[in-house]
């Protein structure tokens, strides 16, 4: 073996005890009498002493030789470390080097491997391979692996079955572009990678699976944002003969069981809100609760002036903020340019300040006396000493413009503490949405959803009213899971394609396979998917995922540690039956 021990593992206890250690050199002192070498593995370091008195001079010169991030074994005496290092579980001791062996030298690394880099998040994407032994990184890929074994723990406990499900499958249309791989034995054809194993589920469902859970990889190709992957993981999970309160119930658990192993924090309550009201009271489905600040819908009281900014807009709506009376002019000013930009996009902002003495002071006081302004701030919810922000527009844009500034102000004032956990449910979403361009509606979800009891029929006289059997499970302002009751009936899942916009032909040729196992004895089921990264990131008290990916891809969705994707060459090509017709 290349080791007796870890470079984490020495103590005391282990003083005159000959070891051998393996690892890398984290960074060497050269005293011209003594050499000190940090050891660095996973585990942790060790400091290796090599003494021109008690080392022989051929191995002091080869000590002295060491750069950092080289691979050694070492064989020596654990001893007592005269300059003890509190700070490190090993700091207590040291080893008196009798064997050095360099199994592996290495050029100067593009950036120091330590907690505090001096690289780039592009040179570390790069060699991403020493961007792990950085102990952030690695450090996170380990917190990984443990909410994973805990989800496998706890869901195997629950009597799920975990079931692979295939990864060159038929596309399908799901709301995303698939990813297509050319299939060389079927000229012309192609398989496509996974957006979800949604109907495998539901297949498992139909094969008396009866709880299937899966820690699978799905992929879609689409633009990407700031912290989103075109490959991610999922926690997939499906339950026959169940109703939704069925599955909230077990993933609530679920959820409990990862912040109570993980994080040492107990949760009870998991509120449950209705998409309506969270769009109403926060501007968005997945809403941030761990502080107020909920909108006041301020119509009523602002257009009955001349102020015709109010008077022609469809919503205007308004935060309080906590202690922003103490807000200077200019930081104000700042406030309103950072709701003009462009990924904003408002066109400006009211504001009232709330003074100590109860009175009020307005950039609109020319259209509104105090009378006006404290039914704003009754509204909202401001008390002396807060600001009130006001916006308006069109409903849907409105909100989202002052959702994003109720995000934008809470993290300025400190109130989105990572280590605080309000998890909530979001219920009752609307089954379709409207396409504006097209004014064709499309599954808010995905077209396999069912919608509540009783609305089906809604679908032929009023369809953006029918309300769907989903919901959605947010934690601290993020969307960490979210799932539906399935449609199991073949003649419901006909209709709902044809209102879809599917011809008949259309819904046999890409969902045929589906419809017709629902005609074998389908049992009601439903379920529920995790996004893994995400979950994982914020459990781990981060808002990106980056880190918690071994080899994540950039904005644009390269690797550009391996340089992919790439262009393969003409034989290749040609085997497929491809030709390229890239325009210029």
């Amino acid at each position: 073996m290349y080791r007796s021990h870890s470079c984490g593992e020495l103590r005391a206890s282990h003083i005159n005890t000959e070891v051998t250690l393996a690892g890398w050199v984290q960074k060497s002192r050269d005293k011209g009498f003594m050499v000190w070498v940090d050891l660095r593995d996973r585990y942790g370091i060790t400091q290796l002493i090599f003494d021109e008195e008690r080392t022989p001079k051929e191995m002091m010169e080869k000590a002295k030789s060491l750069g950092r991030e080289f691979v050694i074994q070492v064989t020596g005496t654990v001893i007592d470390r005269e300059a003890k290092n509190a700070k490190m579980p090993t700091g207590d001791v040291e080893v008196l080097v009798s064997k050095l062996e360099i199994l592996n030298a290495s050029v100067t690394p593009p950036f120091t491997i330590e907690d505090k880099t001096d690289g780039g998040e592009d040179i570390r994407m790069k060699y991403r391979y020493l961007d792990i032994r950085r102990n952030p990184v690695k450090d996170s890929l380990i917190f990984r692996h443990k909410v994973a074994m805990e989800v496998r723990k706890y869901l195997s406990d629950q009597e799920f079955i975990e079931v692979e499900t295939p990864y060159l499958i038929k596309s399908t249309p799901e709301g995303a572009r698939d990813f297509v791989v050319p299939s060389r034995m079927n000229e012309g054809q192609f398989y496509a990678l996974p957006q979800s194993p949604q109907t495998f589920k539901q297949l498992l469902m139909v094969g008396g699976m009866d709880k299937y859970f899966q820690i699978v990889k799905c992929f879609r190709d689409e633009d990407l944002r700031a912290d989103r992957q075109p490959e991610f993981t999922q926690i997939d999970c499906e339950m026959a003969f169940v109703e939704q309160e069925d599955i909230l119930n077990v993933f609530e658990g679920l959820t409990r069981h990862l912040l109570k192993e993980v994080n040492n924090v107990e949760v009870e309550k998991f509120p449950r809100m209705l998409y309506d009201d969270a769009m109403r009271l926060y501007g968005n489905d997945k809403p941030d609760i761990r502080f107020g600040m909920e909108f006041g819908e301020l119509n009523a009281v602002t257009q009955h002036k001349d102020f015709g900014v109010f008077n022609s807009a469809e919503l205007v709506v308004g935060i309080a903020v906590p202690g922003g009376n103490a807000y200077t002019r200019k930081e104000i000013d700042n406030i309103i340019k950072w709701v003009k930009r462009p990924q904003v996009g408002a066109l400006g902002m009211i504001y009232a300040r709330v003074n100590e003495d109860g009175t009020f002071k307005s950039s609109v006081d020319k259209f509104y006396d105090q009378e006006d302004l404290a039914k704003w701030a009754e509204i909202t919810g401001a008390k002396p000493g807060d600001l009130v922000c006001v916006l308006s527009g069109e409903t849907n844009k409105v909100r989202a413009q002052l959702s994003a500034l109720r995000m934008e102000l809470a993290e300025r004032l400190g109130l989105r503490d990572p280590k605080v956990f309000a998890p909530l449910w979001v219920i009752d979403f609307p089954l379709l949405e409207l396409d504006e361009e097209t004014g064709h509606y499309h599954a808010m979800h995905h077209p396999f959803t069912s919608p509540k009891p009783g609305q089906m029929e809604l679908l032929d006289t009023d369809p953006g009213a029918v309300k769907a059997n989903a919901y959605d499970l947010v934690l601290n302002g993020n969307e960490i899971g979210g799932g539906s009751i399935r449609i199991h009936d073949k003649q419901m899942q006909a209709t709902m394609l044809k209102h879809l916009g599917f011809s008949e032909e259309d819904a046999k040729a890409q969902f045929g396979f589906l419809m017709d196992a629902f005609e074998y004895g389908a049992p009601p089921h439903g379920g529920l998917a995790f996004g893994l990264d995400r979950l994982v990131a914020i459990l781990g008290g981060q808002e990106t995922i980056r880190d918690f990916i071994a080899f994540p891809k950039n904005n644009s969705g390269r690797d550009v540690m391996i340089d992919a994707p790439a262009f393969i060459d003409d034989d290749q090509l040609k085997e497929l039956s491809l030709r390229l017709d890239i325009q210029a």
